[in-house]
């Protein structure tokens, strides 16, 4: 039996710790808990990595308290829209979509477009209506609303500052099955307050997720247009193919990385094909969890505690 591994992240966030009272703390560690079983379980049979980092997204976008699927964050205009993609390490093949409504699990339309479409990236009306030719579950708007969503994009129109660390940034997972394979799942419903149409990097193949069986899996979260820029989960990739890195080094490298002219938040979680594995952010939060074979599981949102 070869080894298997799982890590997910639930967003990356700089903010004042009264942000997330101790309440709020453990509903977030439980629906960690709660996703990361949901992939180590089909890991620990025997499954794939692929299946195990799709059931560890989907656990979170049917979890309001994160930023994916149901609870993803309104548009200016108060609707919300959905981006998710996914890669298999293995073949290289990959599938996403952005700008999407309605749909319950934009992680598994993402890979209905990986396994079902000639196209790897489908947009918009486009997913809309792949995703009713596929069957997929659909939700009627206010599924996906929630009222503290509600309530941060009522300060935003009213230009108030708003910091609510509880409703900010993007779900992921890199897994490593009994085979060897790696894969990766990155979905988010975006940033407050953004503009109609705004793509982040949680679709985006060498932005914010990439997967290779000979080199990583990368899972990024935070701000995601410097992640877009900095090309920071194919930054982890190149760093460890083409300088050699340990997997943590080449993490810790990508979140450094053009610092001062790409300032925000970011997180990273990787793996490698032998299980080693990094957990990195430049913030004070980072929601994550991970599993190794049948030990126990490390689930954590803040950054002093070190996994």
């Amino acid at each position: 039996m070869g080894k298997y591994v799982i890590i997910i992240h639930g967003g990356a966030v700089q903010t004042d710790p009264s942000t997330i009272p101790p309440e709020k703390e453990a509903k977030l560690k439980a629906g960690l808990a709660q996703a990361l079983h949901a992939g180590w379980e089909i890991l620990h049979k025997g499954g794939s990595a692929l299946d195990a980092v799709e059931a560890a997204v989907r656990a979170m976008e049917d979890n309001e308290d994160f930023n994916a699927g149901r609870g993803g964050m309104f548009t200016l205009n108060g609707e919300v829209e959905t981006e998710a993609s996914i890669m298999d390490g293995a073949t290289l093949q990959g599938g996403a979509v952005s700008c999407v409504k309605l749909v319950k699990n934009p992680i598994s339309l993402a890979r209905a477009v990986m396994e079902k479409c000639k196209h790897t990236f489908l947009t918009a009306e486009g997913a809309q209506e792949f995703a009713l030719a596929q069957g997929l579950p659909l939700e009627a708007p206010h599924y996906f609303k929630t009222e503290p969503q509600r309530q941060e994009w009522m300060e935003i129109l009213q230009e108030q500052a708003v910091e609510h660390a509880d409703r900010h940034d993007t779900v992921g997972a890199v897994a490593l099955d009994q085979e060897g394979n790696l894969a990766v799942a990155t979905s988010t419903g975006g940033i407050e307050g953004k503009l109609k149409g705004r793509v982040g990097d949680s679709c985006i193949y060498g932005g914010g997720t990439y997967a290779n069986n000979e080199v990583c899996a990368a899972s990024c979260t935070g701000d995601g247009e410097i992640i877009m820029l900095g090309a920071l989960a194919h930054e982890v990739y190149a760093l460890c193919k083409y300088k050699d890195l340990p997997i943590a080094e080449a993490v810790r490298e990508a979140i450094s990385m053009y610092a001062d002219k790409l300032e925000g938040d970011r997180g990273i979680i990787a793996l490698d094909p032998q299980g080693n594995f990094a957990l990195e952010s430049n913030t004070n939060v980072m929601r994550r969890a991970y599993r190794i074979n049948d030990e126990e599981p490390f689930v954590d949102i803040w950054m002093d505690k070190k996994a």
